[in-house]
């Protein structure tokens, strides 16, 4: 019996984990907070699987909250140029719902369904110097968490990685009672632009104390969205939501009159610089480690792929750890189970790049399509949820015009 180690209980370390223990593997898991102390702490994240991730999560009996996760239909998108004006919108539908499920409740659940059918859970924070121990004793560690000092193990990889500096700052909170939307009442993620200055993105989701909606500003460093820094409370937050919305999002304000947090830790803040790093983390001459999904591909939430990527992530891995059998997991191997994750991620990540500066040319003209064309609206949302499909047409403008050209018969659709 194969043993690995996987250090992080996030949602691909603990994808992986649950997925290989079903097929006979000895796993260990390393995880810095108990099931109560997480439930206990602050959100850990933002966070909408679209339906190919679901399915992953369906197919391994993961999906726990399905039942109780509000279905999301679809995401609408909005240009607000001056503030309070909305320029456009429109709203494309997924053919699979969405959902999200508030990170303290799901991996505080796996951790639980992971020990109740024989798991190995060691409750300790890794730090670098214990690694080249512990990777003796196994034939795979894996390295899960996303943040902290072992990601320095893993380099940046500078082609791939454009950016050097956060592209924007981040803050969320977890609401209850918002209203919805009265011209489109079915749970949707909308995704409201400020040219300039950053995105308000909003999202159902399912919190410990039931269905709840998240709100998530990104705010380019420095401008009018970037007030976060203190650190307010649930309640000076949600205060400053509102005043942040009066004035850029009247539509959306109206729509928290009778918000309140969710609970005490329902607010994150914080901002990385999006990143690709090498895969294969160096402990000693004969001593390495394997990264996975945020450690090695980390994506601003903007575009909401992070968890898609590290639920991807976790299938691929899975499936490229039994077809090796009883083989050493040498560099070799390490390599090219990243390189088969990159196959996928490399399309998100080209996304969301895109997404991060001044709408190019092409973008544009297919936004104003949408807005008039349902088609449009649909594809769009559609490279959601299979950002490969985007890289046919949306981040490609030769394949942006044949796309607009073909629904108009007669050149672009403006």
């Amino acid at each position: 019996m194969r043993k690995i180690l996987i250090v992080g209980a996030g949602q691909s370390g603990l994808q992986l984990a649950l997925s290989l223990q079903a097929e006979g593997y000895d796993v260990t898991v390393m995880s810095a907070r108990t099931p109560e102390e997480i439930r206990a702490g602050r959100v850990m994240s933002t966070q909408v699987l679209f339906a190919p991730a679901l399915r992953h999560e369906r197919e391994r009996g993961l999906n726990l909250w399905e039942e109780q996760a509000p279905p999301i239909v679809g995401q609408r998108s909005t240009m607000i140029d001056p503030p309070g004006t909305q320029a456009w919108t429109f709203i494309g539908r997924w053919r699979e719902y969405a959902q999200s499920v508030d990170q303290r409740v799901k991996m505080a659940g796996w951790l639980e369904l992971f020990e109740s059918r024989g798991g190995n859970v060691v409750y300790h924070t890794v730090m670098t110097s214990d690694l080249e121990g512990l990777s003796a004793l196994y034939d795979l560690t894996i390295i899960a968490a996303g943040k902290g000092e072992l990601v320095e193990l893993f380099d940046r990889d500078a082609s791939r990685s454009p950016f050097d500096r956060p592209q924007r700052m981040l803050a969320c909170i977890y609401l209850h009672g918002m209203k919805p939307r009265p011209d489109y009442p079915e749970p949707h993620v909308r995704v409201n632009v400020v040219p300039g200055i950053g995105e308000m993105i909003l999202m159902p989701a399912l919190t410990h104390t039931g269905p709840c909606d998240i709100i998530l500003w990104e705010q380019i460093p420095g401008g009018p969205f970037d007030v976060w820094a203190d650190r307010p409370d649930p309640k000076a937050f949600l205060d400053r939501t509102r005043e942040l919305l009066r004035r850029y999002m009247p539509w959306e304000y109206e729509l928290t009159l009778d918000a309140e947090p969710t609970d005490a830790r329902c607010t994150l803040f914080g901002g990385y610089a999006p990143v690709v790093r090498h895969p294969v983390g160096e402990l000693g001459p004969d001593a390495l480690v394997l990264g996975m999904a945020d450690v090695v591909v980390a994506n601003d939430p903007v575009t909401g792929q992070g968890a898609n990527n590290a639920t991807h992530c976790a299938a691929i891995y899975q499936r490229r750890i039994m077809e090796h059998g009883d083989r050493p997991f040498d560099r070799q191997w390490m390599q090219e189970t990243f390189d088969a994750y990159w196959e996928y991620a490399k399309h998100p990540t080209a996304y969301t790049n895109l997404m991060l500066g001044p709408p190019p040319e092409h973008v544009m003209r297919i936004f104003g399509a949408a807005v008039t064309n349902q088609a449009v609206a649909d594809r769009f949302a559609h490279g959601a949820a299979y950002p490969a499909d985007l890289s046919e047409w949306f981040l490609d403008p030769a394949g942006a015009d044949a796309y607009l050209a073909s629904l108009s018969g007669q050149g672009t659709v403006s």
